[in-house]
């Protein structure tokens, strides 16, 4: 498991906006965040992504104050956070369900949160119009939530969350009630209207591939504790344990000894420069490629079992073995032989951490 006490550094050309440091939260008996240090630069798209239970939505409320945590701290610029009211941190919450007044126009529902803090008339005006053309929605303005897409309700809802301009912008799940063309449309356009208003996101969802798409930096949960914090190309490509490697797309983990400086998985052996002992290997299914024309491949024959067909690519799974069973992706063909030459690099198959679960 990955450490979760060590702050996972942003890179030293940011400034830090969010630090979070040593949070631990229970209900009753029931640990929900262990020990979770993060930091949040300013201007990043950082997306806590988790299954049901890992404790992404208790870590968004506790940032946001809707929930105290039992220890740690929050701290905002050299600021501590987690002691201020919720309407006196400069974070504003997207949720799953927008929560618009049926009975107020897209504009009044922009401007509610201004009219409450009794900003001048002129102020609000101002900052609504603002708020919707940055989410371009400047044509519904007199709409009702009700005549709109629900695409258009969500950029309703964050431009009401904007217009309070924020430091930070917490989104739970925002997208998840949109239809699955809508949600990728969304997922862009969101993506871009952060780069535009330049603050900081924090999104949490459970879809890793919504999560690849959008964000600076992932950060994958696991049963209230931080498995890995890294970029959306390195946390696929270099996962540090088998629980990320498995959550984060498909693999294929491979158990094997070293010895003597060779690795045997299998009926698979290659050379590698680690220590002598038991080993686990995360191989993606697109790094077996069919051929043998690779130099210092690993090469060898599988028996075709079965055939998952996804558009453009499938997904094969060989027989390769002793047993040995492993995943390929490869361009979709109308035949397939029973039997292929099959190879990957040394160099595609990353050492892991075995991931121990928590009762």
């Amino acid at each position: 498991m990955a450490t979760t006490s060590t702050i996972a550094k942003t890179p030293q050309t940011t400034t830090t906006l969010l630090s979070i440091r040593n949070l631990a939260k229970s209900f009753g008996k029931n640990p929900v965040l262990r020990d979770i240090s993060l930091e949040i630069a300013e201007g990043e798209f950082l997306t806590i992504l988790g299954e049901s239970g890992s404790g992404k939505t208790t870590l968004l409320r506790i940032i946001a104050g809707f929930e105290n945590a039992d220890s740690g701290s929050i701290w905002m610029e050299n600021q501590r956070l987690d002691s201020q009211p919720p309407y006196r941190r400069r974070v504003n919450t997207v949720f799953q369900h927008y929560a618009l007044f049926p009975h107020l126009s897209v504009e009044d529902n922009v401007g509610y949160g201004l009219r409450v803090a009794k900003l001048s008339k002129a102020e609000i005006a101002s900052r609504v119009e603002q708020a919707l053309a940055m989410v371009k929605m400047t044509p519904y303005a007199k709409s009702k939530p009700a005549r709109i897409s629900g695409g258009q309700q969500q950029r309703i809802a964050l431009a009401r969350a904007l217009v309070n301009r924020p430091r930070l912008l917490l989104l739970d799940e925002p997208l998840s009630a949109l239809d699955a063309n809508l949600r990728r449309q969304m997922q862009v356009e969101l993506k871009s209207l952060q780069r535009e208003v330049g603050i900081s996101f924090v999104f949490v969802t459970h879809d890793q591939e919504e999560a690849m798409v959008m964000s600076d930096r992932i950060a994958l949960l696991r049963m209230g504790e931080l498995e890995q914090i890294a970029s959306p190309r390195e946390i696929y490509s270099r996962p540090a344990t088998s629980y990320t490697a498995q959550f984060i797309g498909h693999t294929n983990l491979l158990r094997g000894e070293v010895k003597a400086g060779i690795v045997r998985c299998g009926s698979l052996t290659w050379q590698v420069d680690l220590p002598d002992g038991p080993i686990l290997f995360s191989l993606r299914p697109e790094n077996i490629r069919i051929g043998t024309s690779g130099i210092n491949s690993i090469r060898f024959r599988g028996r075709v079992r079965h055939r998952a067909f996804h558009g453009s690519t499938e997904l094969l799974r060989v027989e390769c073995g002793d047993g040995l069973e492993l995943s390929m992706r490869s361009a979709t063909r109308d035949q397939w032989h029973d039997v292929l030459d099959l190879e990957f690099s040394p160099g595609d198959a990353i050492p892991v951490r075995e991931s121990s679960g928590r009762p």
